[in-house]
């Protein structure tokens, strides 16, 4: 070959998998746990037991261990393991006062379209909600977990529709922060229907373009998901376990 001649860049198919490390997947998996109230609030439990149960070496457990501390989800207890820790209620309100705001702008703008140059409103993402929540009663889910994991998704994708991505980052990551005190939210079928309700007046109000009426709309329906997390104890965690909630 002419040493000219330049060299073909590799084509994507050909590039290397981007993997991902063992502290990740440790972290990644510890998460879940919590999350799916596999681990709650109080377990203890130390890094040899994660490293039979995960076959995993110690190195990287310590290092997700580490990163969960930081985050707030565990504490290290001296001479004896981790512990998970608490909830922080005072931050969950906090963080649900964050969330009433991102929200209910984004109810805002989708109502606005077209008066903010920088963000354009994705009438698609409505779409897929409107398929799941304007559903008629035969086309319910009666599935808690399923429910629960839908109507995460249904707030991310309001924020995500408004069309700022710094925003609907920030939300992200308060949605995250919050998952399993909403997924406690769902140990009661009741608030299957009302979800569904709910759900289905926002999207009316966004429909017909009251951005008042959404915002007051979202605005409530959070306030009353914050009001059961205020209810919260230690003996719905654990029930939440021994149903299989996650």
């Amino acid at each position: 070959m002419d040493i000219t001649t330049p060299r073909p860049s590799p084509t994507p198919a050909a590039l290397p998998a981007v993997r991902i490390s063992r502290a990740e997947e440790v972290y990644e998996q510890l998460k879940r746990d919590i999350g799916e109230f596999k681990l709650v609030p109080g377990d203890r439990f130390t890094e040899n037991e994660i490293s039979e149960r995960l076959a995993v070496s110690r190195t990287p457990i310590r290092q997700a261990l580490v990163r969960l501390q930081q985050e707030g989800y565990v504490e290290v207890l001296f001479r004896s393991g981790w512990r998970v820790l608490p909830f922080n209620f005072e931050q969950f309100e906090q963080l649900y006062d964050l969330r009433m705001v991102l929200e209910t702008t984004a109810a805002h703008r989708l109502c606005d379209d077209g008066l903010h140059a920088a963000c354009t409103v994705n009438r698609a993402l409505l779409g897929e909600l409107a398929a799941i929540w304007l559903a008629p009663l035969e086309g319910r889910s009666a599935d808690m977990a399923q429910v629960s994991q839908w109507d995460e998704a249904f707030h991310c994708t309001l924020v995500s529709a408004a069309g700022n991505t710094e925003m609907a980052r920030v939300h992200r990551d308060v949605t995250e922060r919050i998952r399993i005190i909403r997924r406690l939210d769902f140990t009661k079928p009741a608030r299957i229907d009302a979800t569904y309700e709910e759900h289905a007046q926002i999207l009316g109000a966004i429909q017909r373009k009251r951005g008042d009426q959404a915002a007051m709309l979202l605005r409530a329906h959070i306030q009353s998901s914050q009001a059961e997390v205020r209810k919260i104890t230690l003996h719905q965690v654990h029930m939440a376990r021994q149903a299989g909630l996650g």
